[in-house]
């Protein structure tokens, strides 16, 4: 109960000390109903309309003085003028206070006759107006809202006091009971009534009882609104006192456990007091008799340096700021800084290092039990362990895996821990903008902490595991620091074995960390950071290596991912490699394990639901299970005309073939291009349209072809972007055969960069190439000589069948490609 309730309780009763004012003032409202009686006799007509008050979080009972904050423009002329006629109005409670546009629905059916007793003028230029209540009332209906709100009233039934009835008497004794119990022994109440006599009196008297109770309950936070209406709406006397003797039990409840929780506070602040003095008495004996009585945590600290196998130099450090801390009291915020300073020295893994399994055939076994391909990665992984294994000790590589998502850059890291027996941690640093979130804080602030990779130590326990920051490539910059400028000094192999934090203040070994860092995009990282990795690419899969991967992992793991037995499913590698050709477009595999997911949730929908289905997946299965086909898988097109040449080219989800068209037509010896074709595959198109102008007589072209005739070069699908060099010979090769009108040789295709003096340079891309060739039912491949060498590093297995012509010219592909008709 707030200040409200007792200005309230003091106007209504005025009980002071003295017993006859006490006395006098009781029959205070009796004296008002006699007012109103009469005022009521003076004039019954106008009882029938009223003006309306809507009030809200307010609810006015009989006899009640409650102070009203003026808000509205409405509420102040309808109190302006109540006050100058000496009106009477209807206070009535709304049932959504937000609403502002009120009408009869908006608002509680009873309300309470009143009437102004005091305006109040507050300090902020705001109205506070003091009314007091008389009879309940109905409202009918409302007839006007402006200037204010007017409506049609009724009377409601007047309480009926029952005599000789025993319910009821109990009922008027609780009361009373209650009553007494709140003026004694709450404190918010029975400070506005000091007098014994007025105490009893108002208790012994059930209208003053429940005067008073009305008057508590009008004023209190502690009871809603909807329950304070219903009080004032039910009219059965019996009722009516239940409903009050609960909510006064209510508020009596919840005065005591404020009160309660008011004195344990009081104790738990006189405790620490007490505490503290004594703790303070306690160090004064201590510093007397020459004795050091640690507390709990110095001795858990104490007990955890003698194992820490630290140098000279950081024990130096230890001891300096533990003797600092045994001179701060317990209670300052200084303690728990410099508690958690100590804390993390001693909880760091210094000189602490798990075995490295030094069996290269096991960690090899691991490495492609958990992976297929990446063979450049394990191949350095094996290296590394091979050279540690002779030397004996060997920083560790510092090593940056990049390439397409989906490819296992990060799960690449995981295999290598278990593969050389070490802890594993992974740094999320996509988004990371805070230097400190590396370098850490400086301990002097509160709340300051060591970097991610401090902590990460101090979880692992170790000072050798394989950390993998992942996603360097996506760390941000802004006015906190560049985090990518403190990642030179932990991935650079020649400082890192001296690593400042800013938190503990002291060099630590990071040297033998093996960092693996993973990136997409290289061309975001910083020259001098990259120049601190050994940088691996790790191109996307092949698709007769996702198969495998599907094959020897996905399908196991979702699998079990979904709780169905190795019985109840099997997916044949024709029906795997039917969903990488033609549901998944990706250079790694996260779709495709996405894909055999939604095979098996379609398995487990029926083996749930006890269905028949093929315990083997069939094509069919596969197109009800997945739908259509979501790619067309690319096929070699017989060509028994001239200017059409198939290319090979290179996407970020594999190779592909990309077929060059060209015509001639009377014209003025123009070149044209379409198909949305970027700068560098314009330059191509024009370097061999010129090479064949400028050989024409040794390639037999008459030389009207460029004067009289116009060529037009056309690559399909034209909404697709295409660039770069490496269509060079598959341009030359298709103009030769149009401007000579020699057909192409039958499955071949090609690719390779050409100058203008004739000469085939290297592409990239040729694994990827290859392979979509192959799988197109191509038999012939024209390649550079110098990309003989990529060849090399293809499985047999995926290029059997396929005959390779290396060339150095524009003319040996010529001469190979182009067949006499």
């Amino acid at each position: 109960m707030g200040k409200v309730t007792e200005d309230v309780i003091k106007n209504v009763f005025l009980m002071g000390t003295d017993d006859e004012i006490g006395n006098e003032i009781l029959d205070e409202i009796d004296k008002s109903i006699q007012e109103k009686i009469e005022e009521e006799d003076n004039d019954d007509e106008e009882l029938l309309t009223l003006p309306i008050l809507p009030v809200q979080d307010i609810v006015l009972f009989q006899n009640s003085i409650i102070p009203i904050n003026v808000v509205s423009k409405k509420a102040t002329s309808l109190l302006n003028m109540a006050e100058q006629q000496k009106k009477r109005f209807v206070v009535i409670t709304k049932k959504n206070k937000k609403k502002k546009n009120l009408n009869s629905d908006d608002i509680y059916k009873v309300g309470t006759i009143a009437r102004v007793l005091k305006r109040l003028q507050n300090p902020d230029g705001t109205l506070t107006v003091l009314i007091q209540g008389f009879d309940n009332i109905n409202v009918d209906e409302i007839l006007t809202e402006d200037p204010y709100f007017v409506g049609k009233v009724s009377p409601v039934e007047e309480f009926e006091i029952p005599e000789a009835d025993i319910e009821f008497d109990v009922l008027k004794s609780s009361l009373s009971s209650i009553t007494l119990d709140l003026m004694t022994n709450i404190k918010e109440i029975s400070s506005t009534i000091n007098n014994n006599k007025t105490v009893k009196k108002i208790s012994n008297n059930f209208k003053h009882c429940r005067q008073l109770l009305l008057n508590i309950i009008s004023t209190s936070s502690e009871i809603n609104i909807e329950e304070k209406q219903s009080l004032l709406e039910i009219r059965e006397i019996k009722r009516n006192s239940i409903k009050l003797l609960s909510l006064a039990q209510k508020l009596k409840n919840i005065f005591e456990i404020k009160s309660n929780i008011q004195k344990k506070t009081k104790e738990n602040i006189d405790e620490q007091q007490k505490t503290y003095v004594l703790q303070q008495e306690l160090k004064a004996i201590q510093d007397e008799l020459g004795e050091n009585f640690e507390n709990k945590d110095i001795v858990d600290i104490l007990i955890k340096a003698r194992k820490k196998k630290w140098n000279k130099k950081v024990k130096k450090v230890f001891d300096k700021e533990l003797v600092k801390l045994e001179r701060l009291n317990p209670s300052t915020p200084d303690y728990s800084i410099q508690l958690t300073y100590i804390e993390t020295l001693v909880n760091l893994p210094w000189n602490k290092f798990t075995k490295d399994n030094l069996d290269l055939n096991k960690a090899q076994k691991v490495l492609d039990s958990k992976h297929s391909g990446l063979e450049k990665v394990k191949e350095r992984i094996i290296e590394y362990l091979a050279v540690l294994k002779l030397k004996g000790n060997l920083k560790s590589p510092i090593i940056c895996l990049y390439g397409p998502p989906g490819v296992g850059k990060t799960s690449l890291g995981k295999s290598i821990a278990e593969a050389l027996n070490r802890k594993y941690v992974k740094m999320s640093l996509g988004g990371v903008h805070d230097e400190s979130e590396i370098r850490g804080h400086r301990k002097t602030y509160i709340g300051a902490m060591p970097g991610r990779i401090i902590k990460n130590l101090i979880n692992v326990q170790s000072s050798n595991p394989v950390c993998v920051l992942d996603e360097i490539d996506k760390v941000g910059k802004d006015i906190k620091g560049d985090p990518e400028s403190a990642l030179l000094e932990v991935l650079d192999p020649e400082q890192n074995d001296k690593f400042h934090d800013n938190f503990i203040d002291v060099d630590y070994d990071l040297s033998n960390v093996l960092f693996i860092a993973t990136a997409n995009d290289v061309s975001n990282i910083s020259r001098p950071l990259k120049d601190r990795m050994e940088m691996i690419e790790v191109t996307g899969y092949l698709e007769e290596e996702k198969v495998e991967i599907a094959s020897k992992h996905l399908i196991k793991k979702q699998r079990e991912a979904h709780g169905i037995k190795e019985d109840q499913i099997e997916i044949p590698k024709e029906i795997l490699e039917t969903i990488v050709e033609k549901y998944t477009a990706e250079s790694g595999v996260r779709q495709l394990d996405r894909t055999i997911a939604k095979v098996m949730r379609q398995v487990a929908k029926n083996i749930a639901l006890d269905k028949d289905y093929n315990t083997t997946v069939t094509k069919e299965d596969l197109h009800k299970y997945l739908g259509v086909e979501k790619r067309e898988l690319e096929e070699y097109h017989t060509n028994s005309g001239t200017g059409i040449v198939p290319g090979l080219a290179w996407t970020s989800v594999g190779g592909c073939i990309l077929y060059i068209e060209s015509t001639k037509y009377k014209g003025k010896g123009l070149l044209s291009m379409t198909g949305s074709l970027g700068d560098v595959m314009k330059e191509s198109a024009t370097l061999a349209y010129k090479y064949l102008q400028a050989n024409a007589e040794e390639l037999s072209i008459p030389a009207e072809m460029f004067t009289n005739y116009d060529v037009h070069i056309h690559v399909p699908d034209g909404s697709t972007p295409k660039d770069g060099p490496s269509a060079g010979i598959t341009i030359s090769t298709a103009l030769a055969s149009t401007l000579t009108g020699k057909k192409i040789r039958e499955k071949t295709a090609m690719t390779g960069e050409i100058t203008l003096r004739g000469k085939v340079t290297p592409v990239g891309g040729i694994k990827e190439k290859i392979l979509a060739a192959k799988r197109a039912g191509i038999e012939n491949i024209i390649l550079c000589e110098d990309n003989k060498k990529h060849i090399e590093e293809i499985n047999e297995k995926y290029i059997e069948g396929v005959n390779f012509v290396y060339v150095d010219t524009i003319m040996d592909v010529l001469k190979y490609a182009l067949i006499e008709d």
